[in-house]
Parts: structure tokens; sequence; C-alpha cells
């Protein structure tokens, strides 16, 4: 493995796993390159693909740019950690090898950050079908006791749209163990740690969405490795792990529901009624037709109750 040096003290260090990507990884350096904001270091890490993703990430020599090449394929994991034991930015960016980031993302997360206004700064995305090629909206959640609620149902941050503080990322690392949830678990235990999140409304990033990523056997392991993280969530938030969502029969869903969102409630005060009847979908049954009114009514009323 050899790493080539670039610039020191950057303000910001954009990580930037790669493997197998020849087709994007052009697209993505370059939409780093041409931010607005320059004092950045890019860390590159060619993780021993087959194709030709090292020729191209070869043809760039901006001195920002410092390139970690593997003979060896390690993982995203372990790419990712290493990237972020080299990083010497106060801030560290996440990017993906496949995502195009827009000109003025690091501009609007860094003013944000330097000003304090939170910890770990997402943005809302534009989604890209990679098969189809047609581009739709992100839903996001945007304040920060709704992403941290929320994370006890799904993740809520992008992870190519994510820049927060070093010290952060050095502390938390991504789990070796969780190697499907590996960004979900990360947001967890910052969130649980008391880190500040939040979302800005710019859509700042381009998320480019694969087939592959909805195939029975990625969803199963996905599946699997989510449940395992919102239980750890609970825990690390002092509340009983058996109370994740699932879906139950009415009587069962109604304490259980209760019981969860007044814990959520006492962890971040400022969640909203919109975030309150999510989380209690979850342990609703899946219904259409006559059933729908009746469930989102259950829904309004349970958040409704929380809220008051």
């Amino acid at each position: 493995m050899s790493t080539q040096a670039a610039m020191t003290t950057p303000l910001v260090s954009v990580i930037m796993p790669a493997f197998k990507s020849e087709k994007y990884i052009g697209q993505a350096i370059e939409s780093i390159l041409a931010q607005t904001h320059t004092h950045l270091e890019l860390l590159i890490f060619e993780d021993g693909s087959p194709d030709q993703t090292r020729s191209v990430i070869n043809r760039y020599t901006d001195p920002r740019i410092i390139k970690v090449l593997s003979d060896q394929n390690h993982g995203v994991v372990y790419a990712r950690n290493a990237l972020i034991d080299l990083a010497k930015g106060k801030y560290i960016a996440l990017m993906d090898a496949d995502d195009i980031a827009d000109p003025m993302r690091l501009e609007a997360q860094l003013r944000v950050l330097e000003s304090n206004g939170c910890d770990v700064c997402g943005s809302a995305q534009w989604v890209l079908d990679d098969a189809t090629q047609q581009v739709k909206k992100s839903k996001d959640k945007f304040t920060d006791a709704d992403l941290r609620a929320l994370l006890a149902i799904y993740c809520t941050l992008c992870n190519s749209a994510v820049t927060g503080r070093a010290e952060l990322f050095k502390r938390f690392k991504y789990d070796t163990t969780i190697l499907t949830s590996e960004d979900y678990y990360l947001w967890v235990q910052m969130a649980a740690a008391g880190a500040r999140f939040l979302n800005l409304r710019e859509r700042l990033v381009t998320y480019r969405q694969y087939p592959a990523q909805t195939s029975s056997v990625h969803l199963e392991k996905f599946k699997r490795s989510t449940i395992e993280v919102q239980k750890r969530y609970l825990t690390l938030l002092g509340i009983d792990a058996s109370l994740r969502p699932e879906p139950l029969p009415w009587r069962e869903r109604w304490p259980a529901a209760l019981t969860l969102l007044c814990a959520l409630k006492g962890r971040f005060p400022g969640m909203s009624y919109r975030a309150c009847g999510e989380i209690y979908a979850r342990f609703q049954y899946r219904r259409s037709g006559l059933w729908t009114p009746l469930t989102r009514l259950e829904r309004a009323f349970a958040a409704w109750w929380v809220k008051r």
C-alpha cells in the first residue's frame, strides 16, 4: 500500500473510498475539486479495484489530493477508517465515489459548523436512479430533535451529504462488526453521545441509486443489521431495547408505542408532531383500502397524545 501526500492543515478533509468505481469516480473527484470552498484536502482510498479505477484517479494531479493505493481489497469500512486516521482537517466531509457534490456543498455546511450551529451537518439530496436516469427529491427531516429521534427507526442522514467535526469521526469511527449499516451505526453512536445534528434544506448532493441496492439478498442483510443498530441505539439512550418498533396488535402497540415515544420525547424535547406519527406508524400493520383512514387517525391521535 502506498500513500501520496499533498497539502497540510486544510479546514476540511473530504474522504472518498473507491472500489470498482471507474465509471463515476471522475465526476465525484471533479465535483470536490470544483467546490467554492477551496481550503480542503481530498483523500482517496483506492481499495484494490480490478478495473480501471486507479488509472482514473491517477489522471488527477491537483496538489490537494492524497491518494492511498492498496493492492489488496479491505472493504469500505476499513477504507473509511484509514482515511479518517489520515485526515488533517478540522472537519471531515464524507463522499462516495459514485455521487456528485454541488459546488456550494462544503461552503454551506462549513458556514453552519463554524458558527457552532451543529456538530454533524447533512443536507437534502437529489436521488438519481442509475437504471432509468430519473432524478427525484429526497424526503428528509431537518431539525436536531427529529433527526436524532428518528434514528430509532431509520438512518436519517445520507452518507455522501455529511460534513462533521473531525474529533467526532476520530472518536467513534466505523464499527467493523456492522458491515451493511455502518453509517447508520456511526450516527447512532454520535447522536447518543449528544452530538447536535442538522440537515440543510438545500440539495447539495446527487446520490446515485442502483438496482442492486434493492436486491432480496441485500435487503435481507440490511434488515438484520438495521434491527441490531436500532436495538443498540435504544440501549445507548437508556431505553429498553424491547421497545424497538415492530407491528403489534392494537392492545399491545398502544402502550408500547406511547412508552417509546414518551422516552424519546424526554431525550429530544423538540421532536415534531410528524416525527411522532412516523415512529408510531412502525408499530402498525401495513393496511390499504378501508383501513387506511383508521390507521392514519390512530397515528395522529398518538402523536397528539405525546405532544400535548
